[in-house]
């Protein structure tokens, strides 16, 4: 019998950390985050992390665990929510998972194996040293497919898919097809919390400017001054790199703030696009419920109810 998961998703400022709240106190689950940004210390604001008062006792994992300069990956992240996942089960809980990272929530509920995965530090220094036209055009006669799917630009995909298929003979593009047909392990309710785009844009402009208002600018001053800079992969992420830029005298800071807001809406455009590729996800439209919380839960529970996972001995 397929052990229950539940996860929930959606694009950036949508609303799904309130809503993860009241489902969990519903059904008798503990979240853990696939967030690739809320797992580290000092970046609260940014992140738009939830706080303890937040969370309503409802146990939390992978949230403000690792240092900036720690390194977060897909791979270290799934064994991290994998040993969550079994501390849940053992308590006879229901894992949830809720966050915005796609890739994360899919090394999850399709067991991806990285095992194929291995570096080449060596080889990937030789590639550093090329071109980005260079290495797109050498990723074009190996694997066309990922030379199809990946913007010449993006060095750091192309040099993996390029390592990946020095150290296994065969294209990474084949690799991640596989592993997307896969069946998941899990008995899967997946749910993508969605509104309206014009709504949605209008959240996330607002959520900008109350994380200026809470102290955003003081909170990347103060990673600044830890030594934190902008060759870490954390300090990568939205507003965070914008602000450092400000920082650093590259921009003013009204044009750190509206590229924040783009990229941020940009961001929010590619997550639906990952949501709408993925199998057996349940579209949770918060305008067909009007926008009531306690209509989208009783919706939700009805599909946990008829998939079997309900509080009622789910993980027995």
């Amino acid at each position: 019998m397929k052990k229950p998961l539940i996860v929930l998703t959606g694009p950036t400022a949508v609303g799904k950390t309130a809503l993860s709240i009241a489902l969990a106190k519903r059904v008798g689950a503990e979240i853990i985050s696939a967030d690739s940004m809320q797992v580290y210390k000092y970046m609260d604001i940014g992140s738009a992390k939830i706080t303890p008062s937040q969370m309503q006792g409802v146990p939390h994992y992978l949230v403000d665990t690792l240092l900036p300069e720690e390194e977060f990956h897909v791979v270290r992240f799934q064994e991290m929510a994998r040993q969550a996942m079994e501390d849940i089960y053992s308590r006879g809980k229901i894992p949830l998972l809720v966050g915005g990272t796609g890739f994360y929530i899919q090394a999850v509920t399709r067991d991806i194996d990285f095992t194929e995965g291995r570096e080449n530090p060596a080889y990937r220094k030789e590639l550093e040293e090329l071109s980005a036209k260079e290495l797109h055009e050498m990723l074009m006669e190996v694997d066309p497919v990922s030379a199809s799917e990946i913007h010449a630009n993006n060095k750091k995909r192309v040099i993996r898919a390029l390592e990946f298929y020095r150290e296994n003979h065969r294209p990474i593009s084949l690799h991640n097809q596989e592993q997307k047909e896969k069946e998941s392990p899990y008995n899967l309710a997946y749910f993508v919390l969605n509104a309206p785009r014009p709504l949605l844009y209008e959240r996330i402009d607002q959520r900008v400017d109350q994380m200026m208002e809470e102290g955003l600018l003081e909170e990347v001053k103060k990673l600044k001054e830890m030594g934190y800079h902008k060759g870490m992969v954390s300090m990568q992420g939205l507003g965070y790199k914008e602000l450092l830029a400000y920082l650093e005298g590259e921009t003013s800071l009204e044009e750190a703030v509206r590229i924040i807001k783009r990229d941020t809406r940009h961001f929010a455009k590619r997550q639906l696009t990952w949501f709408r590729r993925e199998p057996e996800v349940i579209w949770v439209e918060k305008e067909d419920f009007g926008y009531q919380e306690e209509k989208i839960l009783e919706f939700m529970d009805e599909i946990l109810q008829k998939k079997g996972i309900t509080h009622k001995g789910a993980c027995k």
